[in-house]
């Protein structure tokens, strides 16, 4: 008779843990059904947009998978695209875990683009590129640092909107870019655009072998991956997330919450500092307006879509540079403006945002004891 009891008991201790294991992933898999929710009510949005202007929605879609993932080198163009779009959605996530909403990742990749290319060209009559690069990577991670570590800054001493803080740096960096590149480091060699000397060819990165895919791609997956773990298998990481969880608490268990908002958006604008030392490096060749891409704003959503998440901003980053890459495309076959694919990005991200009300709110993810 003992038996039984134990062998019922077992069974029922079973059962809860069943049950409850059932719940964790329900409640878990809210933060990944959700976003695809709101990339499907997005492109059912957008397809009424398509309609009303007469074009269909079926082509729009296969253009743009032929256009981002169909061929050889729509893939390569594609990571190209990836690459700046992976630092700059680091330059969102990281203060995102201590509840900072960072928009101006576009400046420090501006400022950290210009820092390397104005580093560069005293060097470039004597250093080899081996020195070269390093000493302009450098120069790119301490300007965007310094740029979005001055929001942090601002925002624990002097309570200024960590949001409105960033976006208005980032138009004060491209007053920055504009006054030096059309003047005092102007090239005299390009007089049809303003731009500093180039770096020259020889003093270039180069693409991974066998691709066009330049090596900013392998170090922004090593970096997201090192983030990734720096977040959230160390002691800063959970000092950060505590503060992000409840300031006040935080605060009351003595943690240094000025040094973590400081210190975190730092590594955030270092991020995206190197953005703009591999858009100068391997791309452009010097700094000009063309740095000025919006890939720090297209950030803002892959991290958002990420849910913050750095091992998930690499394939949501991925995904995103596909759009962007069949913008050519869908001009040339069905005569919509190149901006057309920025309107779907619009627009994904008003439903994302709006997809973050419902969270913790639909019954089929929460728990039987919430209900």
């Amino acid at each position: 008779m003992v038996d039984v009891t134990k062998a019922d008991r077992m069974a029922v201790g079973q059962g809860s843990a069943l049950a409850d294991t059932l719940d964790r992933f329900r409640r878990s898999s809210e933060f990944v059904i959700m976003p695809i929710l709101a990339l499907i009510v997005s492109g059912l949005l957008f397809s009424i947009f398509l309609l009303a202007l007469g074009k269909s929605p079926a082509d729009f879609f296969s253009l743009v998978w032929r256009g981002g993932f169909g061929t050889s080198f729509s893939w390569q163009n594609t990571l190209v695209r990836s690459s700046p779009l992976i630092f700059t959605a680091l330059c969102v996530a990281i203060p995102a875990r201590l509840g900072l909403v960072i928009i101006g990742g576009e400046g420090a990749l501006v400022l950290g683009g210009f820092a390397a290319a104005a580093i560069a060209i005293p060097m470039i009559p004597w250093a080899p590129s081996f020195l070269l690069l390093p000493v302009m990577a450098l120069a790119a991670i301490i300007a965007g640092g310094i740029w979005i570590g001055l929001v942090g800054a601002l925002r624990h001493y002097r309570g200024v909107n960590e949001t409105i803080a960033s976006l208005l740096l980032f138009y004060i960096a491209v007053s920055i870019l504009n006054f030096f590149v059309e003047g005092a480091l102007r090239d005299p060699s390009d007089p049809n655009k303003p731009s500093t000397m180039p770096i020259g060819r020889d003093n270039m990165i180069g693409a991974i072998p066998g691709t066009d895919v330049h090596w900013g791609l392998v170090f922004g997956i090593v970096l997201a991956t090192l983030l990734y773990l720096l977040m959230n298998r160390t002691t800063f990481g959970f000092a950060a997330r505590i503060t992000g969880g409840n300031l006040r608490a935080a605060q009351a268990q003595g943690l240094p919450v000025g040094k973590l908002m400081v210190i975190s958006c730092a590594i955030a604008g270092a991020c995206a500092g190197l953005a703009g030392f591999f858009e100068v490096a391997a791309i452009h060749g010097k700094a000009n307006a063309s740095l000025i891409a919006g890939y720090g704003f297209t950030g803002i959503l892959v991290s958002f879509l990420a849910r913050h998440n750095p091992l998930v901003i690499v394939p949501v980053a991925i995904f995103l540079g596909g759009i962007a890459a069949s913008g050519g495309l869908i001009q040339r076959r069905m005569d919509l403006p190149d901006a057309t694919v920025l309107v779907l990005q619009g627009l994904i991200f008003v439903v994302l945002l709006v997809s973050e009300t419902f969270y913790g709110r639909l019954p089929f993810f929460r728990s039987k004891g919430d209900l």
